[in-house]
């Protein structure tokens, strides 16, 4: 079978997307090779000076994905996706941004699709600027719903037949969100029986393929010590013990629910290699998130669980303090784009 290249998306121009990922070129040659940009020229070039080492990199155009395959060494392709980028200030929330990296991500995301490239890692969006381009970015609150619906729609399916989770994961820790960018107060409506079952099926099967076996799952409660028996919230005994049951008579091999205060800590991996758990599931965005990018926001990625397609992304966001000053972290896309070859590949 021949290979196919990874693609990977800028991000917001205007953001840290573009250096990290001229400096993962620079620092992780092994990692990047067979992957390509699909954005703008201009901007990788921006960003390449931003980095810049002795010899010199070229950012060099390709003209279709196959090619990144057959780059010299010390060269980033290039594939021109987008219209020509102005040159956009530093750090600054624009529209015309947003624009760009919303269209990037398309094109990666139908590529994808169509076979064309093995997956995707996406550099950070920022969400406002998103929003600023309008139709029909706007409908998006991040990548996660965009490559949901893109999905979708290739598949003639409705957005809940093409349900989709959010897995964030570094060295340490790895978790998975019942729900994901919406309000707290909209997320705790998230949380029902048919939505954590589906989000157990989902880790179940997406994390059997990485791991080659099936995973160990644990729950974390919804309450302070997961409602102590109906104390402080009964979502636990009316929600999570039906669902659990039913993934257990499944074959899933899942435990809880447990207090949300100490569960990650029987999940982080520990120095001789074990762990009492493979991943959480956890009920709502930040009880899960804060736990991994606690322990190193520099090395967390994050993965979209249940799409026909490979995607990843760096566990951090566009960074607009740090943008144009060349000194950007690129660990986390390294982590990001080793990552994606692994659940290419099995392992690279």
């Amino acid at each position: 079978m021949t290979q196919l290249p990874l693609a990977i998306t800028p991000g917001d121009p205007c953001g840290i997307g573009p250096e990290i990922i001229a400096r993962a070129w620079r620092d992780a040659p092994s990692a990047t090779r067979h992957c390509f940009v699909a954005g703008d020229v201009g901007v990788m070039r921006r960003a390449m000076a931003l980095v810049q080492a002795a010899p010199a990199f070229a950012v060099c155009e390709i003209d279709s994905p196959a090619q990144a395959l057959t780059v010299p060494p010390r060269c980033l392709p290039v594939l021109q996706v987008v219209p020509t980028a102005p040159a956009l200030p530093w750090g600054q929330v624009d529209a015309r941004a947003g624009q760009l990296a919303g269209e990037a991500v398309l094109w990666a995301t139908r590529a994808a699709l169509r076979g064309e490239v093995a997956g995707l890692v996406t550099a950070p969006l920022h969400k406002e600027a998103l929003h600023a381009a309008g139709a029909p970015y706007d409908q998006y609150p991040g990548h996660t719903e965009l490559l949901q619906a893109e999905a979708a729609r290739h598949a003639g399916v409705s957005l809940a037949q093409m349900p989709v989770r959010m897995m964030l994961a570094n060295e340490e820790l790895r978790t998975v969100l019942v729900s994901i960018h919406v309000s707290l107060r909209e997320a705790l409506d998230a949380i029902t029986v048919d939505r954590v079952l589906q989000t157990l099926r989902i880790t179940h099967l997406s994390l059997s393929r990485v791991l080659g076996r099936a995973p160990r799952m644990a729950v974390a409660g919804v309450n302070p010590h997961a409602g102590e028996g109906g104390l402080f919230g009964r979502e636990e005994i009316e929600v999570l013990h039906p669902a659990l049951e039913q993934a257990r008579a499944e074959g899933l091999d899942v435990h809880g629910p447990y207090a949300p205060d100490t569960v990650f800590m029987r999940a982080r991996r520990q120095a001789d290699g074990r762990r009492e758990f493979d991943v959480v599931i956890a009920m709502y965005h930040d009880q899960g998130l804060i736990p991994v990018k606690y322990l190193g926001v520099e090395q967390g990625v994050n993965v979209t669980l249940g799409l026909p397609l490979v995607r990843t992304s760096p566990d951090h966001g566009t960074a607009m303090d740090l943008a144009g000053r060349g000194v950007a972290d690129a660990s986390s896309m390294v982590q990001a784009i080793r990552m994606a070859w692994q659940l290419v590949s099995g392992g690279r």
